[in-house]
């Protein structure tokens, strides 16, 4: 037996928050053969961004029978696609039921928001730090906004850059391929040219700003355009981008 086991000083592991990005599917109504078509229509949209990600059965809008409602058939649709069900949000106590024994977690409707688990002491920082990038400083006066995170360098291919607290400003550009995120708005001083993703905690009100627009996807609060519909207003200009009554409006930055 180790010397850290006898002592009992170190465990073997221990839980902390983890802020991550998450995807809701709103289902309104589910019919196998539709759910499937429609899900292989939004991945031809953006494949990469499908590929692998946790999501999340919302039926806060869902309008059939509980009966009808097979979350095996669901699992396993998106499965095929490399889609990750995680969880349901919302649903009635018989969908919460069904959802419970095909082994999703459960997650409250709402505005509510799940809070993960950090079991560690009060005196340790429970966010997580992104990849190659300066955390900033904790906000020590809760009275006062979180401060903004600024990255000087461009952002690459394959890099995720995430301020989980506040803004998110990066003074050069952010190339193809690259991820930035954010639970207040996203300033890009350069263009645009990966995936932005503001108001990640739900946060409406969240903008992007850029000063030329050439995304793949840019998302506030869970809505999302992909690079087609992006090029059909401010395509390479500079711009901010907004959610008004759920659809994301492209303005240009000098009539803002």
């Amino acid at each position: 037996m180790s010397e850290t086991a006898v002592s009992g000083v170190k465990q073997c592991f221990q839980l902390k928050s983890a802020n991550v990005s998450m995807t809701a599917l709103e289902l309104y109504f589910f019919d196998n053969d539709d759910f499937e078509s429609t899900l292989r229509d939004k991945i031809s949209q953006a494949p990469g961004f499908f590929k692998d990600i946790p999501l999340i059965i919302s039926l806060e809008k869902y309008e059939g029978l509980s009966s009808e409602l097979d979350f095996f058939k669901i699992i396993g649709a998106c499965r095929r696609h490399n889609i990750h069900v995680i969880g349901v949000r919302g649903g009635n106590d018989d969908q919460r039921r069904l959802a419970r024994g095909a082994s999703l977690a459960l997650l409250p409707g709402g505005n509510q928001r799940d809070r993960d688990i950090d079991t560690a002491p009060a005196t340790e920082s429970a966010a997580t730090e992104p990849t190659e990038n300066p955390t900033p400083a904790r906000v020590e006066n809760p009275g006062e906004p979180a401060p903004a995170k600024i990255i000087n360098q461009p952002v690459r291919s394959g890099q995720q850059v995430y301020a989980p607290e506040g803004d998110l400003i990066i003074l050069a550009p952010v190339q193809a391929g690259a991820e930035v995120l954010a639970a207040g708005n996203v300033h890009v001083y350069g263009p645009l040219r990966g995936r932005a993703l503001a108001g990640i905690h739900g946060a409406e009100h969240a903008r992007v700003f850029c000063q030329s627009l050439e995304a793949e996807l840019v998302s506030i609060a869970g809505h999302y355009k992909i690079s087609e519909d992006l090029q059909d207003n401010g395509w390479k200009t500079a711009v901010q981008i907004q959610l008004r009554d759920d659809l994301l409006v492209v303005t240009p930055l000098e009539k803002a």
